[in-house]
C-alpha cells in the first residue's frame, strides 16, 4: 500500500479532536482578496469584517488583530496597565490571559473558579482586591458566560476595569448581550480551534468605551496617527504613542469573511453535535458516573466545547487512553497557571484553591467540530459508555 493511501485510511479511522471549519466559501473569497491586493492599500475584507462585528456585537469599535493574544496585549496597553498594578483573574485559563498583563509589569492575583462553569468565582473576587488592584480579567470558559452582573457591580464599587477574555465565545451571550461587549474591552479568538476561524490565527479587539477609540486605532497602527492621515485629518502621520503591528492581514480577513457568511450553518452543526452528546450521555450523569457542562440562567452558549468530568485525574487519564486506543482524540485542558513556574514568579493565588486544581484534573474534552459526522459522534458516545458501564 502506498504511504499516501495508508495515511488517508489512518485519517479516516481516527476521530480527531478538532478540524478547522472549512465552509466552501473560502476559496472564492481568497481569490477575490488576491486580486484586490493588486491595488495598493486595499483592506476591503478587513473593513467589511470589522463593520460586521460592530453591527452584530453593538460595540463602538471592532479591530481585527493577528491573534487573540495580540488583542489581550492591546487591551493591557490601551487600558494603561503599568508596573506595580495588580490584576485579578482565574488561574484556570490560557497563558495569554496572564502574559498580556505581566508584560506590562502587572502582578497577577489568581482566584478560585466555580465548579459548575469552570469560570472565575465572582464571590471570591472582592477578598482579593487591594489598593494596587487595577483590573479584573474574566475568561468565559467554553463559551459560557461568567456572572457579569455581579462582576460589573463589584468593579463599579471598587472603580476597577473589567476585561473580557472571550476567546472561545463568539456568538455566545449573557442575558442577550454578546460576550466581549460588557467590560471596557473584550478579546475574541479566530484560531483554527474556534467556532469561526481566520485560517489558523486571528483575533478581535472589542472596544466598548467611545473614549478609547482613537487610542485603540493609534495602538493598532504601531503608535502612529496613520488613521488620521488616511482620513485626511493630518497631512502626514507620525509616532504619537505606544503601539505595535496589531492589524490582521487581508488574506486572513478574507478567510474570516467566508466563515462569517456561513456562521449560521457552522453554529447549527456544532449545536446539533452538542445536543446529541447531552442527550446520549444524560443517563451517565443521572447515575453519577460523569458530570457535564452547566449553563446557569442568563447564559447562551455557542457549542464551542463539550467536556465531561470523571471521578478524578486517574480515571480521566484512563478514559483518555481508552478513547485513544479506539482512534478517538480527547484531550484534557489547562494546567492551572498559579502552579506553573511563571505563575509562581509573576503572581499568587488568593484564598483557597478548592476547585481550580481538582476540577481541572477531572475534565476531558470530547471531539466537536464543524461537519463532524453522525458516525464519528456515535463512535465517541459508544466508547465513553463502554468505558463507564
Amino acid at each position: 500500500m502506498k504511504r499516501l493511501d495508508f495515511l488517508m485510511l489512518e485519517e479516516q479511522d481516527t476521530v480527531p479532536f478538532n478540524r478547522m471549519p472549512i465552509t466552501g466559501y473560502e476559496e472564492e473569497q481568497l481569490i477575490y482578496a488576491l486580486n484586490l491586493l493588486k491595488s495598493p492599500h486595499s483592506k476591503e475584507h478587513l473593513n467589511r469584517c470589522q463593520e460586521w462585528f460592530e453591527k452584530e456585537l453593538g460595540c463602538v469599535r471592532a479591530l481585527l488583530t493577528p491573534s487573540c493574544t495580540h488583542s489581550l496585549e492591546m487591551a493591557a496597553l490601551l487600558l494603561d496597565i503599568q508596573e506595580g498594578d495588580e490584576v485579578i483573574m482565574p488561574s484556570y485559563t490560557f497563558v495569554s490571559t496572564a502574559n498580556a498583563f505581566v508584560m506590562r509589569g502587572a502582578r497577577i492575583t489568581f482566584v478560585d473558579i466555580r465548579p459548575d462553569t469552570m469560570n472565575i468565582d465572582e464571590t471570591k473576587i472582592e477578598a482579593a482586591i487591594n489598593e494596587r488592584t487595577r483590573a479584573i480579567v474574566v475568561m468565559h470558559y467554553a463559551g459560557v458566560a461568567c456572572d457579569m452582573d455581579a462582576i460589573m457591580e463589584l468593579a463599579g464599587k471598587h472603580k476597577l476595569i473589567v476585561i473580557e477574555d472571550a476567546a472561545q465565545s463568539v456568538m455566545a451571550s449573557w442575558h442577550g448581550r454578546p460576550l466581549g461587549t460588557i467590560g471596557a474591552v473584550g478579546a475574541i479568538s479566530f484560531h483554527e480551534t474556534k467556532n469561526l476561524s481566520s485560517g489558523g490565527e486571528g483575533g478581535l479587539t472589542i472596544v466598548n468605551n467611545p473614549a478609547l477609540i482613537e487610542r485603540a486605532e493609534i495602538i493598532c497602527e504601531k503608535g502612529t496617527n496613520r488613521k488620521s492621515f488616511l482620513n485626511g485629518e493630518v497631512d502626514k502621520y507620525s509616532w504619537v504613542d505606544l503601539g505595535s503591528s496589531y492589524l490582521m492581514n487581508e488574506i486572513s480577513a478574507a478567510f474570516l469573511w467566508a466563515q462569517i457568511t456561513a456562521r449560521d450553518q457552522i453554529y447549527a452543526s456544532r449545536m446539533a453535535i452538542h445536543d446529541t452528546y447531552s442527550k446520549e450521555l444524560r443517563d451517565l450523569c443521572t447515575d453519577g458516573r460523569i458530570e457535564v457542562q452547566s449553563f446557569p440562567p442568563g447564559t447562551s452558549h455557542n457549542a464551542h466545547m463539550f467536556y465531561i468530568k470523571l471521578r478524578d485525574m486517574s480515571e480521566r487519564n484512563a478514559m483518555m487512553r481508552w478513547l485513544n486506543s479506539r482512534g478517538i482524540k480527547a484531550p484534557f485542558h489547562y494546567h492551572p497557571l498559579h502552579s506553573s513556574q511563571a505563575g509562581r514568579k509573576f503572581g499568587r493565588f488568593n484564598g483557597v484553591d478548592r476547585y481550580t486544581t481538582t476540577e481541572s484534573e477531572r475534565l476531558l474534552r470530547l471531539p466537536l467540530f464543524y461537519k463532524m459526522n453522525s458516525n464519528q459522534v456515535e463512535r465517541v458516545i459508544t466508547a465513553v459508555k463502554e468505558f463507564l458501564l
